[in-house]
């Protein structure tokens, strides 16, 4: 797969240790920044990793910041993303299972980096389970085109 990855300044140091572990992993990475620690703007970044997922660039993306919360806000303001902010493992699994997210976001200040470790590999290897979550996708489908084709 092709994953997107993008910080902002509290989740720079994350980052770059989730990057290495999903080019391990043997999936194509695209680094999207931040590339220091210095103070930068989130939505910025959110919006650089979500065009990409939005547009088919790349098939999944992965946010971090300081909380998530910002970031998953800013990615689920596009069209055909499935944002989940997981902190855990159990809703890392549930996001792909029932949900189809395209795009991870994970708190740095909430989680260690052990604990980001498995859920990006959680993450990454859980397929979406389809079935009677489908109905329910094609109805946040609907919605959306509600919303974008106004």
């Amino acid at each position: 797969m092709k994953i997107a990855i993008g910080s902002d300044h509290a989740g720079f140091e994350l980052k770059e240790l989730i990057f290495k572990i999903v080019k391990e992993a043997g999936h194509e990475v695209i680094d999207k920044g931040t590339g220091c620690s210095c103070s930068v703007d989130y939505p910025d970044y959110a919006e650089a990793v979500s065009q990409m997922v939005s547009d088919g660039k790349a098939d999944r993306g992965i946010l971090i910041c300081g909380t998530g919360i910002g970031m998953s806000i800013v990615a689920n303001k596009f069209k055909n993303i499935r944002a989940a902010l997981c902190n855990d493992l159990f809703t890392a699994k549930m996001s792909r299972l029932h949900n189809d997210a395209n795009i991870l976001c994970m708190g740095a200040r909430v989680i260690g980096k052990g604990l980001a470790e498995e859920i990006v590999k959680t993450w990454l290897n859980t397929p979406f389970e389809g079935e009677r979550h489908l109905r329910r996708l094609e109805k946040i489908n609907i919605i959306e085109r509600k919303v974008f084709d106004k």
